[in-house]
């Protein structure tokens, strides 16, 4: 059966929100306000992230910082290291410049798409969210979750990227002009406990008599997907220096990958290992371990070299080994430091 009017759609959706919506720690309870705040801080988390991965890091951002003026006043390392293990760290770059940008404009942040758009850091889609959710502005609402939805709803055959804007278009004519951030976590909703992207549970979606890609018998094969390419892999060395129960961290340069985190001290990574090339000291360097990280649009096979040294360079910080949970290191340093600490600790 082909999906019926717009209207019949939101409204049969927004019945069933009404009765299952999720309890998160950043959404209002229905008929309170929603804290701009609390939203923007939540969608910048989300992007790239599960629920159950941000839940605990929203908490201990809005403990530490319960408003936009009190991040936007935060040191940049503190908010660096609290956001460690969360990846995609340009996000927490956008987090500190977007913050002082509504705290010097009066704190308030602005109700529209493109008022929106014209803060750090906030993109198309993190907009319409804050718009529709924080404001209540129609707005069209689309992540990974509303994607596979609307694309199973209407069956819409074209691969992805290429058939985002035809999915655009499709959830432009669902979106009701009333209630849209509830219809946006709605959606949202939808497709992350029923909506699944292997194993769909059709038989009690509130949209499945007018789904037309479980018509189709196939509901799974929908977003279709066009083949991906193969994740190039890049080769690198990490070294862990220690002296005196300290280790050698640095600062990774502030643009790039990792940018502004603590780290283990590393040479470049390419297509060949350089060795030691790079060690950060002169000194008996011997493996102890190695791994794979993967990042967005490559992989990293690395070794980890440790040694001691009796004397302490200048350069970089000296970090207590028994506190380095503290440090803040990003989670490919975390990991490569574990494989060091039993062998030299």
């Amino acid at each position: 059966m082909p999906v019926d009017s717009g209207s019949d759609t939101a409204a049969t959706l927004l019945a069933w929100y009404d009765r299952h919506a999720r309890r998160l720690p950043w959404r209002a309870e229905r008929g309170a306000t929603s804290d701009p705040y609390r939203v923007w801080l939540s969608e910048v988390m989300l992007q790239q992230t599960t629920v159950a991965a941000v839940k605990a890091y929203f908490e201990k951002f809005t403990r530490a910082w319960p408003t936009v003026e009190a991040l936007a006043a935060a040191e940049e390392a503190d908010v660096m290291s609290a956001w460690a293990g969360l990846g995609y760290y340009a996000r927490a770059r956008n987090l500190i410049a977007c913050a002082r940008a509504v705290a010097n404009a009066g704190g308030l942040f602005p109700d529209t798409e493109d008022a929106l758009r014209t803060l750090p850091g906030i993109g198309r889609y993190t907009a319409a969210a804050i718009a529709a959710i924080a404001f209540d502005r129609r707005a069209v609402v689309i992540d990974a979750n509303v994607e596979r939805v609307v694309a199973r709803l209407f069956a819409v055959e074209q691969s992805l990227p290429a058939a985002r804007p035809t999915i655009e278009r499709l959830t432009d004519t669902i979106t009701p002009a009333a209630r849209s951030g509830d219809f946006a976590q709605a959606m949202m909703d939808l497709g992350a406990t029923i909506c699944t992207p292997r194993s769909p549970a059709c038989a009690i979606c509130p949209l499945s008599d007018d789904c037309a890609a479980r018509a189709t018998g196939a509901p799974e094969t929908y977003p279709r997907k066009a083949a991906k390419a193969a994740r190039p892999v890049r080769r690198g060395t990490m070294f862990w220096l220690e002296s005196d129960g300290a280790v050698l961290l640095v600062r990774r340069p502030a643009s790039g990958l990792l940018g502004g985190m603590r780290a283990l001290p590393t040479g470049p990574w390419g297509e060949n290992d350089p060795g030691l090339a790079d060690a950060p000291a002169d000194a008996a360097w011997r493996e102890v371990g190695s791994g794979r990280h993967v990042f967005t649009h490559f992989a990293l096979d690395y070794r980890v070299m440790a040694a001691r040294s009796a004397v302490r360079s200048n350069s970089g910080e000296w970090w207590p080994i028994d506190a380095l949970d503290a440090a803040g290191l990003p989670t490919l340093f975390a990991h490569a430091a574990r494989l060091a600490v039993p062998e030299e600790a």
